[in-house]
């Protein structure tokens, strides 16, 4: 059996040029043209950081908040405010999750405006925002019974299905969409699209090089990792392979000493070292789930030797996601073998 840390991944000094966030609906100065503004988020990680770019006659906003009255009345303020003067240009989402495009109908109205996409994120959160039918919801019982789920946490996932519309408002019915080496020019200054993976489908980060800014969004955080994992809509999905890749794609095309704009926590310098971190991190991660299918296992079992604190159903849900991750870049890697048992339940073993 291959030997794993038992410990967990000492974490880099990063530098952290601004100690301090902005206080809601108000902006702070990051680079030149750039401002940073922070909106609360009704979840335990609490808050997400957007950002304002100065467009000459307008502001380019990058992802906009959960969708919800709150926040909505927060860009109300900033525009009655911090932002006041200028028209909104330019509305992009790194990527569909609620937090990061879930005023996107709204503002795209508000302004007379297109949202600026790739085309996997916005026909990803189109289509989550329309689902809730009975099959949408019996494939996600389906999947987490393959998964070794019991009844009572079977009735949790039927009552929790098709939560995303709760956390967003109508998504555009169009986009203008964007793709991995596309440049924009915002405020004069060109900005490269890099697309990650792994997150999301089609995860859009942008950096400028006049500023050596990186506007990561989920890409890359710098204290914890993004949820990397595998959903019912897509079971045999490796989206930890495309995560890994992508943090090693980042390294080779931007500096180490770029400031980092994530969408969590504080702004960076240390981009290098914090995807050396998170690969040595997931590695660790591998080899704990490999340990854990010596003798045939269930996803939830492997679950349950990975994340080994008390979790809620909601919690259990993401921890899901992520071990199935990690179990299918092990079958991948044919380290691993998954078969299923009479039940159709699947089954995890050495290979």
């Amino acid at each position: 059996m291959p030997k794993y840390r038992r410990t967990p991944v000492t974490y880099v000094q990063l530098d952290h040029p601004f100690p301090a966030p902005p206080d809601i609906a108000a902006v702070q100065q990051v680079a030149p043209g750039v401002l940073w503004i922070r909106m609360p988020l009704p979840f335990a990680l609490d808050h997400i950081n957007l950002w304002a770019l100065d467009d000459g006659n307008g502001w380019t906003i990058v992802d906009t908040g959960v969708g919800d009255d709150e926040t909505m009345a927060h860009w109300h303020s900033l525009f009655a405010g911090a932002l006041a003067g200028k028209p909104v240009t330019r509305l992009i989402c790194t990527h569909f999750h609620p937090d990061h495009m879930g005023l996107a109908g709204p503002l795209t109205q508000r302004f007379g405006i297109r949202l600026t996409a790739t085309v996997g994120e916005w026909t990803y959160g189109r289509m989550l925002m329309l689902e809730g039918g009975a099959d949408y919801i019996d494939n996600q019982v389906d999947h987490y019974r393959r998964c070794g789920y019991g009844p009572d946490l079977l009735e949790g996932v039927r009552e929790r299905s098709g939560g995303y519309g709760d956390r967003i408002k109508p998504l555009p019915t169009n986009v203008s969409a964007i793709s991995h080496g596309d440049c924009l020019t915002i405020g004069g200054r060109q900005w490269q699209v890099f697309v990650g993976r792994g997150h999301s489908p089609e995860h859009a980060c942008l950096y400028c090089a006049e500023l050596n800014v990186l506007i990561s969004g989920d890409q890359i955080l710098p204290r914890i990792s993004p949820v990397v994992g595998v959903w019912p809509q897509e079971p045999d999905s490796e989206p930890l392979g495309q995560f890994l890749d992508s943090l090693k794609r980042l390294k080779q095309s931007f500096p180490a000493d770029c400031l980092v704009l994530p969408s969590h926590r504080l702004p960076f310098r240390g981009l290098h070292e914090r995807a050396d971190e998170l690969l040595a991190h997931h590695d660790e991660r591998l080899e704990r789930a490999f340990a854990a299918c010596a003798k045939p296992s269930t996803a939830l079992a492997v679950l349950r030797a990975l994340f080994q604190r008390p979790l809620d159903p909601h919690q259990t849900g993401f921890a899901a996601g992520e071990t199935v991750a990690h179990l299918n870049h092990l079958i991948a890697q044919g380290r691993l073998v998954r078969t299923e048992d009479a039940d159709g339940v699947w089954i995890y073993q050495t290979a």
